[in-house]
């Protein structure tokens, strides 16, 4: 069930920090501020822009360039480039961050986290003891920037509205919705803003562009058409949140804990409970067909000192995402408050990180922040949703019949040959065999091109559009393309289409092919031109028949083949 477009959500705030991982690398070097910089991500066996400074910024860097694309745009007239490039580090990233959440805690004691780099909290209690939602977002902002006052305070955004969604976009632009009116301001933002790749594609090509035109379509249409995680971003689209209505009651044996003893002090053997914690968690909910959307991460020092900080994932937590977060904040305790955190990193120091650990944990180095090793560690779910569908394991779900089934394909393998038994990954690509990998068995389930950025899938330049074909062809079959007058069709040099098609013949098409219903493109493709071996040229179409088959075919200088077929 879901919130209907009239519901009123309740008022959210969101603390946006742009380019945090730019900021974090600042706090532990000064020095780097006014350097063109980059913080770059390995995804695949590409090099991702995850993160700009200011001056890389003003040369031409973007979000998401290659690695090579940004150290071009910042190469002088001699091709010597002055841009400084850094691992992302994430773990860095919420320990700088850690500072912003405890100044804010001075304001609210209610926040989630969902990354490093962003939090929210309800502004209900907060807007009434300063007298009004304007006068929150200046008192946060004012915190915010005291708190990383020696870093950087440019990229701070603070938005306030109806919903964590619509105040998320509020700040982007540091502004303050009026109650009732997040469904006006939300309207105008392009679907994309939604976080839904294949979704915002498809609403695009359905002459859908903004928020406000998908909001206006019927409910019960958006539901049969793109299901439940469709209905819920409808309703986002709507300027509300549906958690009010699609919430289910936490069930009270779900929370896990652990007790230290002796009090550890060190964040990696504290991070491997919480793992365990993880999968425990997880795996209860989804017994029961429900999955975790806020978790409270609570802790207790050997001093009696409670700790605790709420984090949220929308779309509920798995347990590597859960015991990350974990991890996350265990740094942050354990180390963000003390000056010499730097020092305290166990890739820095090595086996001399424990003696250091020790003396900042329990208070010697006299600083305010965690006064003593942790005595016990709890994480307990506050918000739990209803997993509308589940589809079990390859085999079921039992990690018995999965061992069994491994030994079966295993010898399976040795029989026919190592290459002859495998499962199918998908990829980044631009054509449907492309994006499809087969992996031996007992291989890493990894294709080589990367889907995109932190996990999200993101089109490949010069792809074919969605939906996906049922049959794949390697290599393709070969047809003819004719038009009125049963000629070639023929395509100028700039991949368009000098006649157009009419007829498609060939082998694989029922009763040898036939006439042409409607057809998209032509859509030209030049890639890996620097390669003589697996350079392409060709343009494709994609042809929907009169018998009602589709196909994607391709036309080349001499030569028409079917590299797919649509069911």
């Amino acid at each position: 069930m879901f919130v209907s477009g009239d519901a009123v959500s309740a008022r959210a705030c969101v603390v946006q920090c742009l380019d945090w991982p730019v900021t974090a690398a600042f706090a532990r070097d000064p020095s780097l501020h006014d350097d063109a910089m980059i913080v770059r991500e390995r995804i695949g066996a590409r090099d991702v822009v995850r993160g700009a400074s200011n001056a890389a910024r003003t040369l031409g860097v973007r979000i998401g360039m290659r690695r090579r694309e940004a150290e071009a745009c910042c190469a002088d007239a001699q091709g010597v480039t002055n841009l400084v490039v850094l691992d992302v580090d994430t773990a860095h990233e919420a320990r700088v961050f850690e500072d912003v959440a405890r100044a804010i805690e001075q304001l609210t004691p209610r926040l989630e986290l969902d990354i490093p780099g962003r939090l929210s909290f309800a502004t209900r209690g907060p807007s009434r003891y300063f007298g009004g939602d304007d006068l929150l977002r200046s008192e946060v902002f004012r915190v915010v920037c005291a708190s990383l006052a020696m870093i950087d305070v440019h990229n701070v955004r603070v938005g306030i509205a109806d919903g964590r969604f619509a105040a998320r976009l509020a700040a982007r632009m540091n502004r303050v919705i009026p109650s009732n009116e997040s469904k006006s301001f939300v309207a105008p933002f392009p679907v994309a803003a939604l976080g839904d790749v294949e979704l915002a594609g498809m609403l695009e090509r359905l002459g859908l562009p903004t928020l406000g035109d998908f909001a206006a379509l019927p409910t019960d249409a958006v539901l049969s058409r793109f299901g439940t995680h469709g209905a819920r971003l409808h309703v986002l689209a709507s300027g509300h949140d549906p958690a009010p209505l699609n919430l289910s009651l936490v069930p009270a044996d779900c929370s896990s804990g652990i007790e230290f003893d002796p009090p550890v002090a060190r964040v990696d053997a504290v991070a491997f409970a919480a793992k365990t914690l993880a999968d425990q968690i997880v795996a209860q909910l989804g017994d029961r067909g429900l999955a975790c959307t806020r978790v409270l991460v609570e802790a207790e020092t050997e001093y009696g000192e409670l700790l605790s900080r709420s984090w949220r994932h929308d779309d509920g937590f798995q347990p590597a995402a859960l015991a990350e977060r974990v991890r996350w904040q265990l740094d942050g305790w354990l180390q963000a408050s003390n000056p010499c955190s730097q020092l305290l990193d166990s890739q820095l120091l090595g086996d001399d990180a424990r003696a250091y650990q020790d003396i900042a944990v329990m208070g010697e180095s006299g600083l305010d922040g965690t006064v003593g090793a942790l005595t016990r560690l709890r994480l307990e779910p506050e918000e739990v949703i209803a997993i509308p569908a589940r589809q079990l394991g390859f085999f079921g779900g039992d990690p018995g019949a999965a061992m069994k089934a491994d030994r079966v394909l295993s010898r399976v393998q040795g029989m026919l040959g190592y290459e002859a038994v495998g499962t199918l990954v998908q990829q980044g690509g631009r054509t449907p065999h492309e994006q499809i990998a087969f992996v031996p068995w007992g291989e890493p389930r990894a294709g080589v091109r990367p889907l995109g950025m932190n996990g999200e899938i993101a089109a490949w330049p010069g792809a074919v559009p969605g939906p996906y074909p049922a049959r794949v062809f390697s290599p393709g079959i070969v047809a003819r393309l004719a038009d009125r007058d049963g000629a070639m069709v023929r395509v100028s040099v700039r991949g368009e289409a000098v006649t157009e098609p009419h007829q498609l013949q060939c082998e694989v098409l029922p009763g040898g092919g036939g006439m042409i219903a409607t057809y998209e493109g032509p859509w030209p493709s030049d890639v890996r031109w620097w390669d003589g071996s697996q350079h392409q040229r060709c343009v494709r179409w994609r042809i929907v028949m009169a018998s009602g088959v589709t196909a994607l075919i391709s036309t080349r200088a001499h030569a028409v083949t079917i590299d797919a077929l649509y069911d």
